[in-house]
């Protein structure tokens, strides 16, 4: 039978790239444009909640003392520190071909992601029994209560969606690791790995400024 003068195609790459060269600087371009709109949008919204917080000075700083928790706050700040360093390991690792370490890596940062969210949970449940969570249950009415109201719906939109990125990247490390269980990955294919750790790197990012500006900052 007569044989091909064409080198057999890597299965990992896309028709319209040449090389997995190109694919991985296409495939990074395109979450740091992704990234530059989320940063769009969250600045959109620290920026209200700047204005806000100037103008409602006091039941900002009532609210945030009374019912947001430090302890807590800082626990999962250490956390989700502890997850961009598992991360960044996990690339190192997919770099390398080590898929063990890489496998182990994932599985730590998944564990760690799902405790930032039950621990998240947790203080969630302590709100809507203390009675601020606005809409659903808030009972509040002692002093600046329009302004504590407006602190809690700033809390719980900021937070709930720094959750929501969470809950997605959580899901994605999930298609990753059982990709990376299977072997998919090696020293010369790891793409996916790089930018999952690069949308994991700003969802941490973004926590760093929510810490301080909600819990902290009084």
């Amino acid at each position: 039978m007569p044989h091909s003068n064409h080198p057999t195609r890597n299965p990992h790459l896309a028709e319209q790239f040449e090389t997995l060269a190109q694919q991985r600087e296409a495939g990074t371009l395109g979450m740091w444009i992704f990234l530059a709109t989320e940063v769009m949008f969250f600045g959109g919204l620290f920026t209200a909640y700047a204005v806000y917080r100037h103008r409602m000075p006091q039941g900002f700083q009532l609210a945030s003392g009374e019912y947001l928790k430090e302890t807590w706050g800082s626990i999962n700040t250490a956390v989700l520190l502890g997850s961009s360093l598992s991360v960044a390991l996990a690339v190192h690792a997919a770099q390398h071909g080590m898929r063990k370490l890489l496998v182990w890596l994932l599985a730590i940062t998944l564990l760690l992601g799902g405790a930032f969210l039950l621990i998240k949970a947790h203080e969630y449940q302590l709100e809507y029994h203390e009675g601020v969570i606005p809409t659903l249950r808030f009972t509040y009415d002692g002093p600046h209560a329009n302004e504590v109201f407006v602190f809690m719906s700033f809390y719980f939109t900021l937070t709930g969606l720094h959750a929501l990125h969470m809950l997605i990247g959580l899901a994605l490390w999930l298609v990753m690791l059982i990709r990376a269980w299977r072997g998919h990955f090696s020293a010369a294919y790891y793409a996916p790995i790089e930018i999952m750790g690069l949308y994991w790197h700003f969802v941490d990012i973004i926590w760093i400024f929510l810490f301080p500006l909600l819990y902290l900052v009084r």
